[in-house]
Order: C-alpha cells, then structure tokens, then sequence
C-alpha cells in the first residue's frame, strides 16, 4: 500500500511540473524576466543588439566641418585665485563654451542617430579607455565621445586635488563623484547609458567643466579646433546625423552614403 501510495504522489507531482510547463509560454517567461529585471535595483545594463559583422566592399564615409555664423562670444578668462597652486601653473585659462577659429566651430559632438541595421548594429572589439586629463585646472579635452559600454580613463596631472563629478539623466546611468589627489592614479569609469553631453564638473573648482557622451554605435566624432570630423566605416546607405553643442543645442541632417566614397555634411550654428 505504502508503494502504491508514493507511486501516485511521484506520478501527482510530475503532472502538476509538466502541467506548469505547458501553461507557460516562452512569451510569457520573457515577460516575467523584463518585470523582474525592471524592479530590482542592481539589474544589469540593458541588452545591446547581437553584433553584425560589417561588409568592407559597402562601406563609406561622412566627413564635414562645423561652422559658427556670426561674430562668436568673447571666451571669459577665468580667476583661479582661489587655489594658489592652479593660479602658479595653469597659466590663462578661458572660458570653453564657445571655441571658434576662423568661423570654425570645436568641441561639437557628431553622431549617428538611425541608419541601416547594419550599421546600427555594428561592433567590434572593446576600444582602449578615452582618456580624460585634468591639467592646467582645467579638463582636456573639454568634450569626449565613447560607445555604449565603453570607459573613460580620469587623470589629474596636476599639483592638486581635483574632483570629477558627472550628472547623468539618462533613465539607469549612475553619476560619477570621485576625488583625486594631486597626480593621483588615474581611475577608470564605464559608462552603458546612451546620452548626449554629460555635465562634468569638478566640485573642488566651480570654474571647470567638461562634457562626456555615449553613443549607441561606434559611429561617432568630436570637432576637432578647425571644425573638421570624420565618421568613417559606414554601410551603405541613409543615415540621420547629429551635431551637438552644450550651448547652442542639436542639429540634425539625413544623408547618403556611397560605397566607398565620402559624403559632406557640413553644420551652422549661431548663438542667436
């Protein structure tokens, strides 16, 4: 009796293990993992797109310059007399909002906001940490770029203790607050959140700043002090693009790419 007895408890419960799989649809478990992911605080980084390999014989490239209309705004020099050691060896230091030469406009950030799905699921291996120094109290370079997971290596090559602080708003983008003391070991920060110009600042010298952004495609550039950029390595065919400034805001363009031939576009701003 007792063997009978467990026999129909085992067969019970492998019914009721079986029953609960058949009622459970594979859409209904991805469901339950998006809900359960959501709500806990320590959930991974959201899932990046499957890598897609890029075909060389399709690809072209975007190339530009980005101008400033008009008369620019004076850069403000900057008092530093509040540390004595940024004062004794920074030298003048400028305002950076506003870098133009010969109506050329630096520090804009370029990137690729939609395209083919070969481009906008394009990666490769992990680039090196893009390196962001603080010298001369005062953050170089002024504007960075890295791809979705990628780092920013922070250096402070100064004789003092500098501080960098990031103020995300992307939806799950954690801020950065680490201090450094005088040409202290550098510190290396990942960032998985796709955002436009992070504000960096440097809690100890209200006068610096800096900006970080973090494309979603490794389809990206920054102005360089003549206006020029170039985004190299596209698929074939027609791409949104966007130029970026801290102050003046964003610009957007649709262009087509060639195999193997490079397309201008090029920018205007203006501070009216």
């Amino acid at each position: 009796m007792r063997r009978m007895c467990g026999g129909w408890m085992t067969m019970l419960a492998v019914g009721a293990v079986l029953a609960g799989l058949a009622g459970c649809k594979p859409s209904d478990a991805v469901k339950q993992a998006q809900v359960i992911g959501n709500g806990t605080k320590d959930a991974a980084p959201p899932a990046v797109a499957p890598i897609v390999p890029l075909d060389q014989a399709t690809e072209g490239m975007v190339s530009g310059t980005v101008h400033f209309a008009g008369k620019a705004p004076e850069r403000v020099k900057i008092d530093m007399s509040m540390d004595p050691v940024c004062s004794m060896m920074g030298g003048d230091n400028y305002s950076e909002q506003y870098v133009v030469a010969d109506g050329k406009l630096a520090n804009v950030y370029v990137y690729i906001k939609s395209g083919p799905p070969a481009a906008m699921m394009a990666g490769g291996p992990t680039p090196a940490p893009v390196v962001m120094d603080q010298v001369g109290c005062k953050y170089v370079p002024h504007v960075v770029a890295v791809t979705r997971g990628g780092s920013v290596e922070f250096r402070n090559s100064d004789g003092t203790m500098h501080n960098i602080h990031t103020m995300p708003t992307a939806e799950g983008a954690h801020a950065v607050d680490i201090s450094q003391g005088a040409k202290g070991a550098p510190q290396v920060k990942q960032f998985n959140q796709v955002e436009t110009m992070i504000p960096v600042r440097c809690n100890n010298h209200p006068w610096m700043n800096a900006f970080i952004n973090v494309s979603a495609t490794p389809f990206f550039a920054v102005t360089d002090k003549d206006g020029h950029f170039g985004i190299s390595g596209l698929p074939a065919g027609t791409y949104t693009i966007v130029a970026v400034h801290e102050k003046m805001g964003e610009q957007v363009m649709t262009v087509t790419v060639d195999a193997h031939k490079t397309v201008k576009a090029d920018f205007s701003f203006s501070s009216k």
